[in-house]
């Protein structure tokens, strides 16, 4: 079976020192009519299990703990008996929407695979402490959460949060990979590799 990439899109509210945003967040679902892994667990259950139906879940796997990212974490894992994978650096972040619950620890470089299709981690901190990309070669796919999106870098103004590290994390991480390369953001539309790369070399340039 061809594994294939869907989109599931949920409203909600990201709530970080003291302020609340109405957002819209992607979750994005790799896998085969098989099995298949939720990329982030935003806001809404019914939306996400309509669209992953009768499939083996194999983790939800969280690019961050902004709060909009892993609102319905725990509820997916108990309903889909599922491990939910986070980079321990973000522990702070997730204990302030889930303190009771705990999670299995994602590492930079760790291989992920489902229905056949290897996915590695990679490590790319600055929107917070412990975000991670996704990385699929075979599907020419990259998972970014909010590290980049159409037009730049995740935001950084906020606790946890450094415009320097983020910086890094895309030119040193993301940048290198093939410009063809379809970047799945965690709002918003999709871009590639190649399509950044001029925006990004001004931020760059501003980052150190």
């Amino acid at each position: 079976m061809v594994t294939r990439i869907d989109r599931v899109v949920t409203s909600g509210t990201f709530a970080l020192d003291g302020g609340t945003w109405d957002v819209d967040n992607n979750i994005w679902l790799i896998g085969d009519d098989t099995e298949v892994l939720i990329v982030d667990a935003a806001h809404d259950t019914e939306q996400i299990v309509a669209a992953v139906g009768d499939r083996r879940v194999v983790a939800v796997l969280c690019t961050h703990a902004h709060n909009d990212h892993i609102t319905v974490a725990p509820q997916l894992s108990r309903q889909f008996d599922a491990p939910i994978l986070l980079h321990p650096a973000d522990d702070v972040l997730w204990r302030m929407t889930h303190p009771d619950v705990d999670y299995q620890s994602l590492a930079d470089k760790e291989r992920i695979t489902v229905a056949g299709t290897d996915i590695d981690i990679l490590s790319t901190p600055g929107h917070s402490p412990g975000s991670v990309s996704l990385h699929a070669p075979e599907l020419a796919a990259l998972f970014t959460g909010d590290t980049l999106f159409t037009g730049g870098p995740g935001a950084t103004g906020r606790s946890f949060s450094d415009f320097d590290t983020i910086i890094d994390s895309i030119r040193d991480r993301l940048l290198t990979l093939p410009e063809q390369t379809t970047v799945h953001t965690g709002h918003g539309d999709t871009t590639t590799i190649g399509a950044e790369k001029p925006a990004l070399s001004d931020w760059i340039a501003r980052g150190h």
